[in-house]
């Protein structure tokens, strides 16, 4: 591992450390971690899927093109979040069976798929999967994208106030939005060619 990627997962990781850090000495309890670890996972999530559109948008830039080489790691991070926000709500929910009660509730379960697809794209997310699996390492990475959407879902179904999802999903929107009229005047240019 270069001492590059090294320090991306070092920064990556200091806000898990907090929060565990703050769980294991009382300062927090696991439900007030929530919110924080789950948001954290769809931050990360945002960050490795808005190179692609970005680079698709204005062209593939330096900055892009290393962002765009982050990707993986910053989806494998995402993933992490993920798994610390279900490692807190069981340690806040103590029994199976209430975690089972609740499950049925929107808010939950999508969590829960969420959590499920997410699995996927992360356990496959290393080079010799990427070469083993071919052209199917590319569609099962594409899981991240209902992921995603199923995270925000479950953000927008449990949190009061949808203010603050809607705004993280924002940039994601207009870069998405960005892409389609690109490659829509790029489609309409060549039919009139």
């Amino acid at each position: 591992m270069s001492w590059r990627r090294a320090l991306i997962w070092l920064l990556l990781g200091i806000p898990a450390v907090v929060m565990v850090q703050r769980y294991l000495s009382g300062d927090a309890l696991a439900m007030e971690l929530y919110h924080p670890s789950g948001e954290m996972s769809v931050r990360l999530m945002i960050l490795a899927l808005l190179p692609g559109p970005l680079i698709d948008t204005f062209g593939p830039s330096r900055f892009l093109r290393g962002w765009m080489s982050l990707r993986r790691n910053l989806g494998v991070a995402a993933f992490a979040y993920a798994l610390l926000h279900l490692v807190l709500y069981t340690l806040d929910m103590r029994t199976l069976s209430a975690m089972i009660a609740e499950f049925a509730l929107p808010g939950i379960w999508t969590g829960w798929l969420a959590f499920a697809l997410l699995l996927v794209p992360a356990s496959i997310s290393f080079d010799a999967a990427m070469r083993g699996l071919g052209a199917r390492w590319k569609r099962m990475q594409r899981l991240v994208y209902p992921a995603f959407i199923l995270a925000l879902a479950h953000w927008l179904l449990l949190d009061w106030d949808p203010i603050p999802a809607l705004v993280h999903l924002t940039p994601l929107a207009l870069a998405w939005a960005l892409r389609f009229v690109v490659k829509r005047k790029k489609s309409t240019s060549r039919s009139m060619a």
